[in-house]
């Protein structure tokens, strides 16, 4: 079975391996054989997972604000804004 996986360290990213068995087919860490690990160029990547992110101009969403107690009144006749 053919995975890639990206990580910053070689690692990293046969932790990620045995993970991902265990979540997606229950199988044991005793049970999985890592024939070889090696880094590729990112023009040998065939998972669309893993070159979604090969992007140079790649964008993510904001994450929402969070007010804190102190500066919020225990009861508003409006709900927060919590959009930037």
């Amino acid at each position: 079975m053919y995975r890639e996986y990206r990580d910053l360290t070689t690692a990293g990213a046969v932790t990620q391996c045995y993970r991902d068995m265990g979540a997606r087919h229950r199988a044991r860490a005793h049970s999985i054989q890592i024939m070889k690990v090696e880094e590729i160029a990112a023009s040998k990547c065939r998972r669309p997972a893993v070159k979604q992110f090969h992007d140079s101009k790649i964008k993510f969403p904001l994450p929402h604000r969070v007010l804190r107690r102190q500066h919020k009144p225990r009861f508003t006749t409006k709900r927060p804004n919590t959009f930037f």
